[in-house]
């Protein structure tokens, strides 16, 4: 059954109003929140890996607005889609991404890149990274995304014939880290296989210690470092120093070939030749931080959203034979595949939308106010962290009927519910100004690694080792714990 349209789902102005609320106004030390302890507040109640699940209990406990409290920093928590839409259209100008993320990778020593920046850095920055990003150059990568997905479907074969048990999120990160790295860098990376991305190793290592220190009540790696902290030098200074590399190969590689400035071959290439065209106005730090920001983005996402997508369909055999029975009408012959037909799969689009409201990757933004400022119907402070449960109404009766439930045809065009009044309370990529630049990009990796799946094997089981639902575990984004897939290659 497809969704009903709600009163505020069905008011086309929604999306646009303000964050600002009529009425009068609370301070944030007169919200609800949870008790905490002295020096700590609530900290020791966000346990790694489930804070996202303490902090929706909390909004459903003591109703939203809330706040809470992590060392010396009182957070404003917000779960309304149309407050959170209006704190993401006003960034950059009165809201930013949190400064002391800013602070902990500057004091790493990597260069934050367009995610983290701000102000004019941000303007600059933005305009290479969305030329990068244009879909006429992602079409151009599309043949090294073809070649990492038969790689991929030569490893499923193989475990296929053996009857062998798939670590799901495992091969699906390798083939998203060999996709970023050819895409990003034309580098011919080979995890697949079974060969080492040695890269990937210190990003596994810089990931986690970040999240640790911007969520610690203070810099206690100032006074005493931790095991994680004295390696982590090490770790960013192998990044950096294979960053450095990536930029004097494709520097070299357009001096050989000045052709590359108007046909880019990788998402590297583009940037430098947007930073040309802003005459200095780019620096090489500001090149290298968008590399990270791109190792750091392209790969986690993709892959957690593919495995949620994949469990999800193998627990709903309707959706799933219907995606199947498109894919063949489409996309059965994967040499003459490409972006066009790939474009042509709207169902197969409809489950990735579903997929990506019931298991958000990010199932939260954070951001800082850059000035005194209002959200809902709260006075903040400059520097007050607003943290938006994205989330809470995806999964409410109020905006889905039957919420809960995994049911894709809520999102295809003429439904009850209609495509775009669903994406104004969904929003998987963020929205506003700083809306994901990577968006067309990440799904087209999504469709294309379920054209390959669906045309070539049949699921016979996805699980996990206890048998239960999949565990949600949050490190920087929300990832399926334990989920193992068996295939048949068929007939």
């Amino acid at each position: 059954m497809a969704p009903r349209i709600s009163p505020a789902n069905a008011d086309p102005t929604a999306a646009a109003r303000s964050t600002t609320a009529p009425g009068p106004r609370r301070r944030l030390h007169d919200l609800p929140g949870p008790p905490g302890i002295p020096v700590f507040g609530n900290l020791l109640q966000l346990k790694r890996g489930s804070a996202h699940q303490t902090l929706e209990q909390w909004a459903r406990q003591y109703g939203a607005p809330f706040r809470f409290r992590a060392g010396s920093r009182t957070f404003l928590v917000v779960t309304n889609h149309e407050v959170t839409a209006g704190i993401l259209r006003e960034r950059p100008d009165t809201f930013r991404r949190s400064s002391r993320l800013a602070r902990v990778m500057e004091e790493a020593g990597l260069e934050p890149g367009v995610f983290i920046a701000s102000g004019e850095a941000w303007k600059r920055q933005r305009r290479m990274v969305m030329a990068a990003f244009d879909p006429a150059h992602v079409k151009a990568y599309f043949p090294s995304l073809m070649e990492v997905a038969s790689r991929l479907r030569r490893r499923w074969l193989s475990a296929a014939a053996q009857d062998q048990a798939i670590d799901l999120l495992a091969d699906l990160t390798r083939y998203t880290v060999d996709g970023v790295a050819g895409l990003a860098f034309g580098a011919k990376v080979n995890t697949i296989d079974g060969r080492e991305d040695v890269i990937q190793r210190h990003l596994d290592h810089i990931f986690p210690a970040l999240f640790r220190r911007t969520m610690a009540p203070f810099s206690y790696w100032h006074y005493v470092k931790l095991g994680p902290d004295r390696h982590l030098p090490g770790h960013v200074q192998a990044i950096k120093e294979a960053v450095r590399g990536f930029i004097a190969d494709a520097r070299a590689r357009m001096v050989a070939d000045p052709q590359l400035s108007e046909h880019p071959t990788n998402l590297l290439e583009a940037m430098l030749a947007a930073a040309q065209r802003e005459d200095g106005a780019v620096a090489d730090s500001d090149i290298a931080g968008n590399v990270f920001t791109m190792l750091q983005a392209g790969e986690d996402t993709t892959a957690n959203t593919l495995a949620w997508l994949i469990w999800l369909l193998k627990r709903n055999p309707a959706a799933l034979a219907r995606c199947i029975s498109e894919t063949e009408d489409v996309a059965a012959d994967l040499s003459s595949l490409g972006t066009e037909r790939l474009a042509q799969l709207p169902y197969l689009d409809a489950c990735i939308n579903e997929a990506m409201r019931l298991k958000p990757v990010a199932p939260y933004f954070i951001n800082e106010a850059m000035h005194d400022t209002v959200v809902g119907d709260v006075e903040i402070e400059a520097r007050t962290v607003v943290w938006s449960i994205n989330r809470f109404d995806s999964v409410n009766e109020k905006y889905f009927v039957n919420a809960g439930a995994f049911e894709p045809e809520r999102w295809l065009a003429g439904g009850l519910h209609g495509n775009d009044s669903a994406k104004r309370v969904v929003m998987p990529f963020g929205g506003g100004p700083r809306i994901c630049p990577g968006r067309y990009l990440a799904l087209l990796e999504i469709k294309l690694a379920m054209v390959m799946l669906l045309a070539n094997f049949e699921i016979v089981d996805v699980w996990t080792p206890d048998g239960k639902e999949p565990r949600e575990f949050l490190t920087i984004v929300m990832a399926p714990v334990g989920l193992r897939m068996r295939l048949r290659v068929k007939e």
